[in-house]
């Protein structure tokens, strides 16, 4: 079975994708739901009003939960509550933890919300859908609608023949679960699933989002994972890029977040500061000695602000006029 190697957080990549095309989401997976909305208007994420209701909770961890307000065609504000659920293993709680947040919303807002759940589990017989109880005086009956992620390995076609993004979402969902004992399967469904981006001629940006939520979620063991990258990289030359590859944005990335877990502070400020060396003479060429010793006087955060604003760069000019900014 793959080593699963640790992430900083297990949902992060789920709600990027999330926040990054939440109208396709919608339209992906609650289309009746999605329909009602005026997609013309701007929607909002409520992170700070979610988390006033969620703060207290003792129902169990949460993944991905997201609390949008968008605008319905005839003109009215409504609320959708978006709930992934990627836990390995169905809960028993699961509908009453809906409602429970439901209730939530409602009671301190004074707001309806419109409950949605993504399953990502693997039990094909697990598919709550209502929290309920009855008395002969008083009952209740609470619906909501979810998707199944396993069901959509029957639209296999329908999958590699959409455009929309989470259908790529899907399939590296999918293929992770199917490979979790070939990693050597894992990593040819990797390539391929990020090869397709490609060869669909999106942007640079779609590719890069989708590109992170495929290489988040589709863990390869170090000795593999390596062998991908070398491969990967080969692809990329030979589509001869004219920006930053994607594999070297997200490798910058991945490299900050993992370099941000290790060492003291000034441990940090010097892999940091290797790390901006080495990308920099990728993007602009060899650099003075009076430049390299100017960014080796940065602190840290400046470091991290250069480290993104580097991948912008195209000639040296670029990284002069950065520093003299700041």
């Amino acid at each position: 079975m793959i080593e699963e190697r640790e992430r900083a957080d297990n949902d992060s990549p789920w709600k990027e994708i999330l926040e990054a095309y939440f109208p396709q989401a919608m339209q992906f997976f609650f289309p009746q739901t999605a329909a009602l909305i005026n997609w013309e208007r701007p929607h909002e994420f409520l992170d700070k009003e979610f988390q006033q209701i969620a703060r207290d909770a003792e129902l169990g961890r949460r993944y991905a939960d997201k609390l949008v307000k968008v605008w319905q065609i005839q003109g009215q504000e409504v609320w959708l509550l978006i709930h992934v659920e990627v836990q390995a293993k169905p809960e028993d709680a699961f509908a009453q933890r809906m409602f429970s947040y439901n209730l939530r919303i409602f009671d301190k807002f004074a707001q309806p919300a419109i409950s949605l759940a993504i399953l990502c589990d693997a039990d094909s017989t697990w598919r709550p859908n209502q929290y309920s109880y009855n008395y002969p005086d008083c009952g209740l009956n609470f619906r909501f609608g979810t998707i199944k992620l396993l069901d959509y390995q029957q639209q296999w076609t329908e999958l590699e023949n959409s455009d929309n993004p989470f259908a790529t979402v899907v399939m590296a969902h999918l293929k992770t679960q199917q490979t979790s004992k070939q990693p050597g399967e894992r990593k040819n469904w990797k390539f391929s699933l990020i090869r397709r981006l490609y060869e669909q001629g999106l942007q640079e940006r779609d590719i890069r989002n989708l590109y992170r939520f495929i290489d988040w979620v589709m863990i390869l063991p170090k000795a593999l994972e390596a062998e991908f990258w070398q491969e990967f990289k080969l692809f990329e030359q030979e589509r001869t890029m004219s920006y930053i590859t994607t594999g070297e944005r997200i490798g910058y990335e991945r490299g900050k977040e993992e370099g941000k877990q290790e060492g003291k502070q000034e441990g940090k400020r010097e892999g940091e500061q290797a790390l901006v060396l080495r990308q920099l003479q990728k993007r602009v060429g060899e650099l003075p000695d009076e430049v390299r010793e100017r960014i080796q006087s940065l602190s840290l955060e400046q470091l991290e602000a250069l480290g993104e604003a580097l991948l912008d760069f195209s000639v040296i000019a670029d990284l002069l006029n950065w520093l003299q900014a700041h």
